[in-house]
């Protein structure tokens, strides 16, 4: 069976193995005051070319997520946010569970429209609404597609202008600064944010988030958040070890560049084959749409996921490479079809 269905099935890379077993017995105090996590922060720091940030370690995504919206929203404050955003579909209302409304928006690539800030803020007009405060997006999106500096700068203005907070999700920030059609660094997104965060664990690690905070306002007290929702890993060594070894060196975009590589290898062979896609995302998720017969012959030999039907006869599927896709994995399926 090939596994094209997500990109954290794969246990951790080789390096970052190598270190947490080389650091094993090592003894020291937890919950992220150790060391490692130290070293780790003041790395990521310099790499993003912000001294002033706080960097905090996190398990998960979902943690990440919901914790941070908790810490920096009062109790009727909202966020605004696309409707296939991961807070969204895949968090299992973590964010609404702890008292926050997620204002959707509707679109089509994942992305949101800086319009769409106005239109949502003119609805909400007094206190018989929730008050949006917070702007959420992803890079990647749900959809693989990717924002070009300008549509950040665009956003930004738009939560300067509302005195709202931008939050960007980066479960896959690898894959997305290392597309091709990226325009963006890492420095651009910690100018141009008030919050993000650096996924980790679709990216090679074990388990690991590193998120960013940047406006002094959210910065206050939120450890206390961190514990209190569980988010705060007492071995928190094993984190800082793991972004350690992202950072040392260019490992994280390494690995970010080689599952863009297997996925353009992959989109470019089914594209030639005559086959279309429901979005076109240059990064490590791609969607053809197959012929209903043909999903049913790839799913006995691929796992993946099934996006939605288009029509009565084709079905719209994800494809989404890794760290660690062999390309002869990617040459197997390709011959299938």
């Amino acid at each position: 069976m090939i596994f094209l269905r997500c990109d954290y099935s794969e246990g951790a890379h080789p390096q970052i193995l190598e270190a947490l077993v080389k650091t094993n017995m090592e003894q020291t105090v937890g919950y992220g005051e150790d060391p490692h996590c130290i070293n780790a922060a003041q790395m990521i720091r310099k790499r993003i070319g912000r001294e002033d940030a706080d960097v905090h370690f996190f398990v998960g995504g979902t943690q990440t997520n919901f914790t941070s919206i908790t810490a920096f929203l009062r109790p009727h404050e909202a966020v605004i946010a696309p409707a296939r955003a991961h807070i969204c579909v895949h968090e299992t209302g973590a964010v609404e569970a702890r008292g926050h409304k997620i204002v959707t928006v509707p679109t089509t690539d994942a992305k949101l429209d800086p319009d769409q800030i106005d239109e949502t803020i003119r609805y909400h007009e007094d206190e018989h609404f929730v008050k949006p405060k917070m702007v959420f997006i992803s890079d990647t999106t749900e959809l693989g597609t990717l924002y070009k500096k300008s549509e950040l700068q665009e956003i930004k203005k738009r939560c300067e202008k509302y005195g709202l907070y931008l939050y960007l999700d980066g479960a896959r920030l690898a894959s997305a600064l290392t597309s091709p059609e990226n325009d963006m660094t890492i420095e651009d997104i910690a100018h141009l944010t008030d919050a993000f965060y650096i996924g980790g664990t679709k990216n090679g690690a074990l388990f690991g988030e590193a998120l960013i905070l940047l406006n002094p306002e959210l910065k206050k007290e939120f450890r206390w958040i961190m514990k209190q929702s569980g988010s705060m890993l007492a071995k928190g060594r094993l984190l800082g070890v793991q972004f350690e070894e992202f950072f040392k060196d260019n490992l994280y975009f390494e690995l970010g560049q080689h599952a863009n590589d297997m996925s353009k290898l992959l989109r470019d062979g089914i594209a030639a084959k005559g086959y279309r896609f429901l979005t076109d995302s240059p990064s490590n998720q791609i969607f053809p749409i197959f012929p209903n017969k043909l999903v049913s012959e790839l799913e006995e030999k691929i796992s993946f996921e099934k996006e939605c039907p288009v029509g009565d006869n084709e079905y719209c599927i994800r494809f989404v490479t890794s760290w660690a896709t062999p390309k002869e994995d990617i040459e197997k399926v390709l011959a299938m079809l």
